[in-house]
């Protein structure tokens, strides 16, 4: 990643209001960027982009559906973007099944919006489609997914997300191939980090069972997920971007951005990690009537590490540490916005 890169580019970034566009819209306009976000209000409270008080780093908040497409087209005519980077989505395996037509509209047809508001533009020479490991069909191996692996989902959240996949690569052989605006698509397994305090999520809901002096309800102890730090993923994004901007063609397509293989860990692992560093914490086991969700989740990020240069910095330890240290300055009262360019920056150097 070249900081230099970054300076005076505008960028457009849709989900700005949530946990994981958040953390990159703040690395953004700590690049310099002329960062404009487009997304729904912050869907919790607390969240991360009021904690650090984000809107202030933003040239402009676009607040949005991005099922709207005349609302998009308006904000990226506003924006003129250099570089867009698509992370709005509704991102919740469990809430899929609650409302898996919210869940397609949004993860499918706001991905279409996106890109058809992008390809009318004519400043945008790059995009970013951020979807997830979720989006590969479920083999039941113990074998890490590749990017030419087949797409697939046995719930709604990941069905849609394979078909956002699908959408991308269909507008870029379609519309992008040839032309001066290339496509790729980034795919990360699980993200930890502080600020996020969405529902049905390990960490938040050991803070928010912390809180309220209640155990952690465990629901898939024994499931096993590629864990990082969600600037992991996020510096992929931001050299990825970079490439597509200067080496177009070339870097178009499907990236996979996940951790080295000794942070493939059960969900176990990381609640008994958790428990030593909060002594007072508690958990359940609760593994009965859960829907459905994969065993077991890996994917290979050798493309990336060898067309990249990119590789994970932290181990699981550290990016657990990080996020409970992001989470104790939050209830100690601390400047988040300090903590959170601190953390950025430890990241950088390490």
């Amino acid at each position: 990643m070249n900081s230099k890169f970054w300076k005076d580019k505008n960028v457009l970034l849709t989900g700005h209001t949530g946990f994981k566009g958040g953390w990159l819209t703040f690395w953004l306009s700590e690049l310099g960027a002329n960062v404009y976000g487009f997304s729904l209000d912050p869907p919790t409270e607390p969240n991360f982009f009021n904690a650090t008080k984000l809107k202030s780093r933003l040239k402009a908040s676009f607040i949005g559906d991005i099922r709207d497409s005349d609302s998009l087209i308006k904000s990226v005519t506003i924006a003129k973007p250099d570089l867009v980077f698509h992370l709005a989505a509704q991102p919740i395996v469990r809430d899929s099944y609650q409302n898996p037509i919210e869940t397609l509209s949004s993860n499918v047809l706001g991905t279409a919006n996106l890109l058809e508001a992008v390809r009318k533009s004519s400043s945008v020479r790059a995009i970013v489609n951020v979807t997830s490991d979720k989006c590969y069909e479920d083999r039941g191996e113990n074998i890490p997914y590749r990017e030419t692996d087949s797409l697939g989902g046995s719930d709604p959240y990941s069905a849609s997300k394979a078909c956002a996949e699908i959408v991308a690569n269909a507008y870029l052989l379609s519309f992008f191939s040839g032309s001066h605006q290339n496509l790729a698509s980034a795919r990360a397994g699980n993200v930890v980090g502080g600020g996020d305090w969405a529902n049905e999520r390990l960490i938040p809901d050991f803070f928010r069972a912390l809180g309220s002096r209640q155990p952690i309800i465990i629901r898939h102890p024994n499931a096993i997920r590629p864990w990082q730090h969600v600037l992991e993923p996020l510096s992929g994004y931001l050299a990825l971007a970079e490439k597509l901007f200067d080496a177009g063609q070339n870097f178009c397509g499907a990236w996979n951005f996940g951790p080295r293989d000794q942070d493939i860990r059960p969900v176990s692992w990381i609640v008994d990690y958790l428990m030593r560093r909060q002594p007072t914490a508690a958990f359940e086991i609760n593994d009965i009537g859960n829907p459905y969700e994969s065993s077991w989740l890996q994917i290979d990020s050798s493309k990336a590490h060898h067309k990249l240069d990119w590789s994970p910095r932290w181990n699981l330890e550290v990016a657990l540490d990080m996020t409970l240290d992001w989470y104790q300055g939050w209830l100690e009262g601390s400047n988040m916005a300090s903590l959170t360019e601190q953390q950025i920056s430890d990241y950088c150097s390490s």
